[in-house]
């Protein structure tokens, strides 16, 4: 299930919808762009409140183009571009990563991060950071969060 504010961003504010058959053909065509990851929308509010942002924030970047995840390629496009929470705005020239922007944000610094991020080149994305409190495995497999009883 997701936000009715969210499934609006198509029709009402000409958002492309993306997943990873059609990303590549959408990147080649837009010069700057932002994908939105909702994330899961029944559990993070947050996700409906980026949903009425970001498309106000747009209007002071009106050469990016925006395009919606969806759903169903979310885990897939987030392993590709490496970030860790949602919901996250990633920023992208052509196909080169140029930033991620997770959580929800005060305006002015959405502003100060937005422009920082188009005013970079494009790299790889970051490696993923651990949190502190969670160790890689030995043998390469999923994090294991350390033990801390006694």
């Amino acid at each position: 299930m997701t936000s009715p504010l969210i499934e609006a961003l198509p029709a009402r504010h000409g958002f492309a919808t993306v997943n990873e058959a059609t990303l590549d053909a959408f990147l080649a065509v837009h010069a700057d762009s932002v994908l939105f990851f909702p994330g899961d929308t029944d559990r993070l509010v947050e996700s409906a409140d980026v949903a009425v942002i970001l498309p106000e924030l747009l209007k002071s970047f009106p050469h990016v183009a925006p395009a919606l995840v969806e759903k169903s390629a979310e885990r897939a496009l987030q392993l590709r571009f490496r970030f860790n929470a949602f919901p996250a705005l990633v920023f992208l020239r052509g196909d080169g990563y140029l930033g991620a922007i997770t959580r929800v944000l005060n305006w002015p610094d959405y502003i100060a991060e937005i422009r920082a991020i188009l005013a970079s080149d494009p790299s790889a994305p970051p490696p993923y950071k651990f949190p502190d409190h969670c160790v890689p495995a030995a043998n390469g497999s999923a994090p294991l969060a350390e033990d801390h009883s006694e």
